[in-house]
């Protein structure tokens, strides 16, 4: 083989892949709009299924085409997550401590993918996962351990820190610097449907880490559930159904924001 050729098989080669892990932002869409429609279904008295990832790729699985869908999401996601690896080794910013923060970014990034991946998967192969339950489960061994209550203490601070993050992010509109968005109506759109996402999202997760902090000070396992008891909790809240309702429909526009970053994002 020659250098020509194998410089031509290296560049198909990615292309492949990236177009593999833009197919992974279609995924997160999918999945987001899934849950955001679970939420606004809990919202007005419905919606049995919960209001997770594990949720939204069961409502996946029942479809005709499940089964093949779930592959495409695992492959997806996959690459998606290895792409922040990637990501995050050749990160090379000049200020040390924005260089590191970054890389741990896509890190933590990386294996939230890895986890939605791996419950795809389960599902894919033909066996159940329930995230809430799963939260719940480990909740309670954390519970149980030396300095327990501090761990999950820290473990809820970090969360509810990374939904505030997504709030800022979306206020700021700093996912704009990640991608190549058009001039024009298009552009607003996009612009409009990333803030309202990213702040929606943020608080879903914000209230989750909170819930792991409630946990951990009642001794409580059963209060943390992840995102599904999240936004199940909000409508406990006062005006807590139009909260929620406002919550899933951000949610439902994240995914919106998902499908256009597939398009739009620098990879």
């Amino acid at each position: 083989m020659t250098s020509a050729s194998a410089a031509a098989d290296k560049v198909q080669d990615s292309r492949a892949f990236e177009a593999a892990a833009r197919i992974g932002y279609v995924v997160l869409g999918l999945l987001h709009l899934l849950i955001g429609l679970i939420a606004i279904g809990i919202a007005t008295g419905g919606g049995g299924e919960n209001a997770d990832q594990s949720g939204a790729l069961q409502q996946v699985r029942d479809t005709p085409l499940g089964l093949p869908l779930l592959w495409v999401i695992v492959v997806g996601l996959a690459a998606l997550a290895v792409w922040q690896v990637a990501e995050a080794i050749v990160e090379h910013d000049s200020d040390a401590k924005k260089r590191w923060a970054h890389r741990a970014k896509f890190i933590g990034t990386a294996v939230a993918y890895i986890a939605i991946t791996a419950t795809a998967l389960t599902l894919a192969v033909g066996g159940r996962s329930e995230s809430a339950e799963s939260s719940k489960t480990l909740t309670a061994q954390v519970l149980a351990m030396p300095g327990g209550v501090a761990i999950l203490v820290i473990v809820g601070l970090g969360v509810a820190a990374i939904g505030a993050a997504f709030v800022v992010r979306g206020v700021r509109r700093a996912f704009e610097k990640h991608m190549s968005i058009p001039s024009g109506t298009a552009g607003r759109g996009i612009r409009t449907f990333g803030t309202v996402g990213y702040v929606a999202k943020g608080v879903a997760v914000g209230v989750a880490g909170i819930l792991f902090v409630v946990a951990a000070v009642t001794h409580d396992p059963n209060t943390a559930g992840g995102i599904d008891s999240a936004l199940r909790s909000l409508a406990g809240l006062p005006f807590g159904q139009v909260v929620l309702w406002l919550v899933g429909a951000g949610l439902v526009v994240y995914g919106v924001f998902c499908f256009a970053r597939a398009r739009y994002a620098h990879m």
